[in-house]
């Protein structure tokens, strides 16, 4: 009788610790599963970077951007954003990364005909089949830090135009088909109890389409008008001439030497990074930059002049790069 009681008490003992072991287990599981989302919170550095070697390569059929259209009952609430080239942030492993290429984006509602009330789970769940049906994966799935927030806000200047995401009080979606050119497609999306966000970039290099105008079309373009825009190359931030700079103002001295009434303002632009004290000085510095580089040809000083503008008079929109790369320029005006 004693031994049949030691061993019920043993059996129930085991039982006990393995189902405590299995609630341990399920807890564990939770927290794991809880701390993804947060991983990105408290590590903006990341103990690891994405690396796109380790998702599959899609061989789909997707077509042109945006590649997928609205679920039934859905559509744009505005005219969505199209760019061949722009650059937008993307939380990879959470951490807030710049990506560049062909972009698409647009706020998602119901359709005027749609009776249904918004259903945030329907259009989240519509794209994410649609996606992984294609080979899409999913690469992130949580909220963005505000510290990642705060550290990339002062150079996204496009947040809060037409498909901008809510960071700042929504969790985010992001997937990534892998190409097999490079040309891989990055999609995020979010969305809350009246309406959704998606945004679609298809990587791209930057192609320049900007000319050096020779001295015959600078002279044209002065006699016309009263002055030309150049688009002038200098290091990045800084009032140095690149080699092709470096050309553009042996165009502009050939003017000089076949005109030699011809008087200049050089005149410096900046596109609107940056605050305004610092774009002001680098602007003229860049205009002195070229006013120095003219003299050296054995032009005359008393003939030009140099100032800086910073961003002001913008002759593109500086919500994208190809606006920002026109707005980076010289101006010479006639005397």
């Amino acid at each position: 009788m004693k031994k049949t009681l030691i061993i019920l008490s043993i059996g129930a003992l085991f039982a006990a610790c393995n189902k405590k072991a299995e609630q341990k287990t399920d807890t564990a599981q939770d927290t794991v599963a809880i701390e993804d989302g947060r991983a990105a919170e408290k590590s903006p550095g990341g103990t690891t970077q994405f690396d796109i070697n380790s998702i599959p390569v899609s061989n789909a059929e997707v077509g042109e951007l945006p590649f997928f259209s609205f679920p039934k009952g859905l559509d744009f609430q505005n005219k969505p954003v199209q760019r061949s080239y722009d650059m937008l942030f993307f939380p990879l492993k959470g951490v807030m990364t710049l990506i560049e290429g062909k972009v698409w984006k647009t706020y998602v509602v119901n359709g005027k005909s749609n009776t249904e009330e918004w259903s945030l789970p329907y259009f989240l769940k519509s794209y994410d089949d649609a996606i992984t049906k294609v080979g899409g994966v999913k690469i992130f799935d949580g909220k963005v830090s505000q510290q990642e927030l705060d550290r990339i806000t002062p150079e996204a200047k496009y947040f809060g135009e037409e498909g901008s995401i809510d960071y700042w009080n929504e969790p985010v979606k992001v997937y990534v088909i892998r190409r097999p050119n490079g040309d891989d497609i990055y999609i995020q999306l979010y969305g809350n109890t009246a309406t959704g966000a998606i945004q679609i970039l298809q990587k791209a290099p930057f192609e320049q389409t900007i000319s050096i105008l020779k001295s015959d079309e600078i002279k044209k373009e002065l006699d016309a008008k009263g002055k030309a825009v150049l688009h002038i190359n200098f290091d990045t931030d800084k009032a140095s001439l690149q080699p092709d700079g470096k050309t553009a103002v042996d165009e502009i001295t050939k003017v000089l030497k076949n005109d030699t009434h011809l008087k200049l303002a050089i005149n410096g632009y900046t596109d609107n990074s940056g605050n305004d004290a610092h774009n002001i000085q680098l602007s003229k510095d860049r205009a002195t930059a070229v006013l120095n580089a003219i003299t050296t040809s054995g032009i005359d000083k008393v003939r030009l002049s140099a100032e800086g503008f910073g961003s002001k008079n913008p002759i593109a929109d500086n919500s994208s790069e190809e606006g920002k790369a026109q707005n980076r320029r010289v101006e010479l005006v006639k005397k």
